[in-house]
């Protein structure tokens, strides 16, 4: 039972960093999974308080920050609201119409095509539409590292439980 519960928290693993270039998959929450499989799968060996803190911790920033990043380089490459929208929605369709690289094009052509209709002027357009793909990968890359450091965290935190129940068990022993 124990290889089933590693073999699905492995590929929750692997499908949260799937999640990054097909983003109908919610990465960070696939991630959750794998630790909660863990959690309540290996009852003797429960994740500290110390590494949920963290987690959610980790969590809110990965979700905030990519709104963040979203805002702050479609503004910076002088996009609208609008195009922010745009882009947000142009990455959800993108990932079903010429995946994987739909997350990329269709955002891309979408923020063109709303900034053109809002100003007409095709620089600024294009400009905010370069925003818009800067903004997908620069949320990606640092959602990556993110969850790379989640990972490796659990893998510690899961590595100092397993050694603390084993230690207990061998003291217990000798006492007997």
């Amino acid at each position: 039972m124990e290889v089933v519960l590693w073999i699905l928290i492995l590929l929750s693993f692997v499908l949260a960093f799937v999640g990054l270039i097909k983003p109908i998959i919610p990465s960070v929450l696939v991630l959750w999974v794998g630790f909660l499989i863990y959690q309540f799968g290996f009852s003797q060996d429960g994740l500290s308080w110390i590494f949920y803190v963290a987690m959610i911790l980790f969590t809110v920033f990965i979700l905030v920050s990519d709104f963040l990043m979203n805002k702050y380089f479609v503004n910076r490459f002088g996009g609208s609201k609008l195009g922010e929208y745009a882009a947000l929605i142009g990455v959800i369709v993108g990932c079903f119409v010429i995946p994987p690289f739909g997350i990329i094009i269709v955002p891309f052509i979408a923020v063109l095509i709303v900034e053109l209709v809002q100003d007409f002027d095709f620089g600024k357009a294009l400009k905010a539409s370069i925003g818009s793909v800067v903004a997908f990968l620069a949320s990606s890359v640092a959602q990556a590292l993110i969850m790379f450091i989640m990972v490796i965290w659990f893998f510690i935190d899961v590595f100092l439980a397993v050694s603390y129940t084993h230690l207990r068990a061998h003291e217990t022993s000798l006492h007997l």
